[in-house]
């Protein structure tokens, strides 16, 4: 490592999605110098449900993205529909109060990612991609980082395999996948019945009507399906690892994927309707993508000196479509409170980073907690089967249930940011307020 070139930053985050490349172009707006470390190559699809809620859109329209957003994007989401078996409700989806933003909508991570790091490059941040994270030594103050320049058949590079970079302050926006190096050790090993597993293909040419969020209450997981951009249908869902189990054991000529699918058109009538016209049409696209297992919870610190955001903050059942949400909004109120009263130019000093990150950990808390401890309800109702069926009765008699839900789940909400003086995201504060 010693023979390794060193380069400085004010910022090292670690992560390239929503929550990482969102820190990075506020940062690098305000004079800050980052380095934006990503171990995937762009464009690239993801385990995701793809719905960008309408409390998210006057954040990309402060981020420099609301036009570029609003030509690609899927149409105005406006209803909400929960299925089980072959029962389905309908309800109208909350209208956010935002005059220009009333209406979320969905966009493939393949262009939402890219229009985000494209982004983060023209503010100023420098980019290593592909790249992995090797060691990370330090604290707060004086980080040092070993990064490996991984190979890309799309990647043709004279720069230095191996990498070392000093900063002061370490963002961790990785996901949930793959802890940090610091926390690998402590990644859980043990193995549970009631691990998740997450699901996902596009579909083009399907049934489902455009303009819906589609809620599916499973035996033993939960799921939901969207059309994006260029009428492209996403189907993602979660299984428990015991009921992944069993269908695998029921269908042994057939793959994992093979056998969710085939398990997914079998229990809801809405799903086979939906893949009806993608079976006659153009039908898949790709393969399907599987990860997991999830770890839903709180992981929001002060005890490292790591400033994370995203799932790396704190992970949401993805039941509610919450995860691009918290991964912006997560993000933008990091930045808040690292840019608040004037847009500092530089990096905060060790003992104003512990106050920061005191400060935004009990605020990440205040605004996040609530929407996992609704989601983690929601999942565990739609995962069993006499809760499903208790909780379609109460939305059959109540469809406005649904609407409220939606307005509980942050749908509607933009975050409530810190004073950011100079900050493009002033206006997102006071819209929030």
């Amino acid at each position: 490592m010693a023979d390794a070139p060193l380069s400085s930053f004010d910022a090292l985050i670690v992560g390239a999605g929503p929550a990482g490349c969102t820190v990075a172009i506020q940062l690098a707006r305000a004079g800050w110098s980052v380095a934006l470390i990503e171990k995937q190559q762009f464009p690239r699809r993801k385990v995701c449900g793809e719905c960008v809620a309408a409390s998210n859109l006057p954040l990309l329209e402060a981020l420099g993205l609301g036009e570029a957003f609003a030509a690609l994007a899927g149409p105005d989401l406006r209803q909400v529909t929960l299925l089980r078996g072959d029962q389905a409700v309908v309800a109208a989806l909350p209208a956010a109060g935002h005059p220009c933003f009333p209406w979320g909508r969905a966009l493939g991570r393949e262009a939402l990612d890219s229009l985000l790091l494209a982004q983060a490059q023209a503010a100023g941040a420098v980019v290593f991609q592909p790249a992995a994270v090797q060691a990370m030594l330090g604290g707060p103050g004086a980080w040092f980082c070993e990064v490996r320049m991984l190979t890309s058949a799309t990647t043709v590079t004279t720069a230095p395999t191996l990498l070392r970079l000093r900063a002061k302050l370490l963002v961790d926006a990785h996901g949930s996948w793959e802890p940090l190096p610091s926390g690998r050790s402590q990644q859980r090993q043990s193995r549970s019945a009631a691990d998740l597993f997450a699901f996902k293909a596009n579909f083009a040419g399907s049934n489902l009507p455009i303009g819906q969020i589609t809620v599916l209450a499973l035996d033993g997981g939960y799921g939901g399906m969207v059309v994006a951009d260029q009428g492209v249908m996403t189907l993602a869902c979660c299984l428990r690892r015991d009921r992944l189990s069993q269908l695998r054991g029921a269908a042994p000529g057939l793959s994992a994927s093979e056998a969710v699918e085939a398990w997914l058109q079998r229990e809801c009538s809405g799903v086979r309707e939906a893949l009806h016209g993608a079976r006659h049409g153009a039908g898949r696209i790709g393969p399907w993508l599987a990860s997991g297992p999830l770890d839903p919870g709180v992981r929001v610190s002060t005890a490292d000196g790591i400033f994370r955001v995203g799932n790396a903050a704190g992970e949401a059942h993805p039941i509610l479509g919450e995860g691009i949400s918290m991964a912006l909004q997560s993000a933008a109120l990091l930045c808040s409170h690292l840019l608040g009263g004037g847009g500092t130019a530089t990096a905060p000093d060790l003992a104003a980073q512990a106050r920061l990150q005191r400060n935004f950990a009990a605020d990440w808390r205040r605004q996040f907690a609530p929407r996992l401890r609704l989601a983690a309800v929601f999942a565990n109702l739609a995962m069993r089967p006499r809760c499903a069926a208790a909780l379609m009765k109460l939305v059959q008699a109540w469809p406005a249930l649904l609407t409220l839900g939606a307005r509980w789940g942050g749908k509607v909400r933009a975050p409530q940011l810190v004073a950011q003086g100079n900050s493009s995201l002033t206006h997102l504060r006071e819209e929030s307020t």
